[in-house]
């Protein structure tokens, strides 16, 4: 929470001339109101991936380049993207944004003030408990990884 990864998938998304999918605008959309704590964003999100991933793939078959705005926190979820593009060996990059704690409640706190709707979630609180499962990217997981140092804001 808080890395940039919307911001950058924006402008990847911008400069690629692709397709960017984000997971915020599409629980957001499918399921409003329905989402008010941890718990139900794990559920929500897990009802999202398989179709998803049905339809990312279509896309990348197509040609088409698709950004994902998606946390890949841990090794599960990037499980998932893995799926995606190993079952048609599609070509792909992993990009892991590295930012330290205060980067990310900073921006945390200029989001809170931006958009007030989403100060329930986007707290010290909810950021540490989604931090105490973050697992790096490893070598084994099979990802062409990009790693990208993120300043303060």
């Amino acid at each position: 929470m808080g890395a940039g990864k919307s911001t950058l998938a924006r402008e990847i998304a911008l400069n690629l001339g692709a397709i960017r999918l984000s997971e915020d605008e599409w629980l957001a959309s499918v399921f409003p109101d329905e989402i008010n704590d941890f718990a139900d964003y794990i559920k929500y999100s897990a009802r999202l991936k398989p179709l998803l991933k049905a339809h990312v793939q279509d896309l990348l078959k197509s040609g088409v380049s698709v950004v994902m705005d998606f946390p890949a926190n841990t090794r599960k979820q990037r499980a998932w993207f893995r799926e995606i593009f190993s079952e048609y060996q599609l070509p792909h990059r992993l990009i892991y944004l590295e930012a330290d704690n205060e980067v990310c409640l900073k921006r945390l706190g200029l989001r809170r003030e931006a958009q007030p709707e989403r100060a329930k979630f986007d707290n010290e609180d909810v950021f540490n408990q989604v931090t105490s499962y973050f697992q790096p990217p490893a070598p084994d997981e099979g990802f062409n990884v990009e790693v990208v140092s993120q300043e303060h804001p």
